[in-house]
């Protein structure tokens, strides 16, 4: 594929996820080509349908996840990579919501580089944990329940920024280590 064809895909793919992901039903192929710069033909050059586009720009969405995911699992410090990376997840969490709701069943490909994300996590997670920085009984399953709900909240009602990044402050810190008793030490 050309610089300039790859180039256009990309825009293309980041206005889709932008598009569908804050309107959701509402959303058109137009204001997607709007928003990417090119045209309406571009768009369906490189997405023959809107479903291609919409399950594209989801795949987009957990690759740049991943991408990030896999970056904190080698970082310096992984606690704040961590950190980085489930605020990240709940920051795009309502989007990637509205793209997934669009498709119905999850396509192949979704499923996949969903998998490899979660994996991934896991991983940060556990690498946090050999440092003693996240509580031993925390495991990817509980991040991923906060990160949804979160995430569906958000989807549902629009939260200020402010109110997120504390919600965001508040799940972080139950996840510290001697912060809290397990669930089991409790009376």
């Amino acid at each position: 594929m050309r610089q300039d064809a790859r180039e256009n895909r990309e825009r293309i793919l980041a206005a889709a996820e932008r598009v569908f992901g804050s309107q959701g039903e509402a959303g058109s192929t137009e204001e997607v080509a709007r928003l990417a710069g090119v045209g309406i033909a571009t768009v369906f050059r490189h997405f023959p349908t809107k479903e291609a586009l919409i399950e594209a720009a989801l795949v987009r969405h957990f690759t740049g996840l991943l991408d990030q995911t896999r970056a904190a699992a080698v970082a310096p410090d992984p606690t704040t990579a961590l950190s980085a990376l489930i605020r990240a997840m709940i920051e795009r969490g309502a989007s990637k919501l509205t793209l997934a709701s669009m498709l119905g069943d999850a396509p192949p490909a979704v499923v996949t580089v969903a998998g490899e994300l979660k994996a991934a996590v896991d991983t940060a997670l556990r690498r946090a944990q050999a440092v003693g920085a996240v509580r031993a009984d925390v495991g990817v399953e509980e991040i991923y329940l906060l990160i949804r709900g979160l995430a569906q909240t958000t989807a549902a009602a629009p939260t200020p920024a402010a109110v997120l990044d504390r919600a965001i402050d508040v799940i972080l810190a139950g996840f510290a280590a001697g912060r809290y008793p397990p669930s089991s030490q409790l009376p």
